[in-house]
């Protein structure tokens, strides 16, 4: 892994001019095993100095209609999500609208220790509430539109795990509640806020709120695959994630989102370089990879039978994303493949087993 991050930081400004027809062919082959053993079914898309260099999508958006998913199929991403929710909260607290020492108590005084929670809190998940996707009931009503009366009665159910501040502990809750308080501050839905703030901005036409699937509008249905092959999964509804999980992109947007962040045409740099500090171990809205110092940060996500990650290198300025509708293989190792092949590094064909 050090080699690899080594070697990418050395050749990102030529990436372009190293990509070879034989890598390319690499890459092609490497995907076409992943898809042909039933590996994994999605989309990769990696950017140099902000354009795409590879992009590949393998496996299908529908299986039931073998249908094939292509570079605009748009995919649920999961967490991802959370890494949107924070620019737009850090936007709010630039414009004077919020401020990181701003109490929860002052938009759901319900919620356990509101009084002592603050956004900066929420941001880096060390308010100590309880994780809203770990109620013992959440397969009953995840599926079913749920209302923010209804989910906050739940958060005051399972109450809190540990003081703010004590520790860090991811939990959903946490940017499920930023997207609330947005609306609050806003007066609009999440999903008509985050349009605003970011997808019109930066022109990314494959992103959007999530809803009830499509096929039919190049939208992937997500899979778990058994003895049976692909099976369908159930869809979450996302009134229940919403800004913790709740928007649906492409490799190529989530590329131009990252890129765009770190080149400061979202916040300003001291607010990048808040998100990109670690408070035990957390930064807002995304992680630093622990790499010996070297800089690499992102957000993975999962959702119904969807997985994604999206990260950016800034020393290198490379950005890369991969998003799939199934996979039956660890994730990170075909991602960080697809990235050793891409430059030139020495690399071994996986174990093309199902795991």
């Amino acid at each position: 892994m050090k080699n690899f991050i080594t070697l990418l930081l050395l050749v990102s400004g030529t990436l372009l001019q190293a990509q070879t027809q034989e890598q390319i062919r690499k890459l092609d082959s490497l995907f076409d095993s992943i898809h042909a053993n039933d590996l994994a079914m999605g989309s990769i898309s990696i950017f140099s100095n902000g354009k795409e260099a590879y992009t590949r999508s393998i496996g299908y958006l529908d299986v039931a209609n073998q249908t094939p998913a292509n570079n605009t199929t748009a995919y649920r991403i999961g967490s991802v999500t959370k890494t949107f929710t924070a620019v737009v909260m850090m936007q709010l607290i630039e414009e004077g609208k919020l401020e990181a020492e701003t109490r929860l108590e002052e938009y759901f005084p319900q919620v356990p220790n509101s009084d002592k929670i603050s956004i900066e809190h929420l941001l880096r998940h060390q308010s100590g509430l309880f994780n809203i996707t770990d109620d013992e009931d959440f397969r009953k009503w995840m599926l079913s539109p749920q209302s923010r009366e209804a989910m906050l009665k739940r958060m005051v159910k399972n109450g809190t795990l540990f003081l703010p501040a004590e520790k860090s502990e991811y939990s959903n809750t946490n940017y499920l509640l930023l997207s609330y308080i947005a609306e609050e501050i806003e007066d609009k839905p999440y999903a008509e806020i985050v349009k605003q703030r970011i997808i019109d901005k930066l022109g990314l036409e494959n992103t959007f709120y999530g809803g009830k699937i499509v096929p039919e509008n190049n939208q992937a249905r997500s899979y778990v695959y058994s003895d049976a092959g692909w099976e369908l999964m159930p869809e979450t509804d996302m009134s229940v994630p919403m800004g913790a999980g709740a928007l649906v992109s492409t490799p190529q947007d989530l590329n131009k989102f990252y890129w765009n962040l770190f080149e400061g045409n979202l916040v300003t740099t001291a607010s990048l370089d808040e998100m990109k500090t670690e408070k035990d171990g957390m930064g807002i809205g995304m992680m630093k990879l622990p790499l010996e110092g070297i800089e690499v940060y992102g957000h993975g996500g999962g959702i119904d039978g969807f997985s994604s990650i999206a990260v950016h290198f800034p020393e290198g300025k490379i950005t890369a994303a991969f998003v799939a509708n199934g996979s039956n293989y660890p994730m990170k190792h075909l991602f960080l493949s697809a990235m050793k092949i891409m430059l030139g590094q020495k690399y071994e064909l996986p174990e093309l087993s199902q795991q």
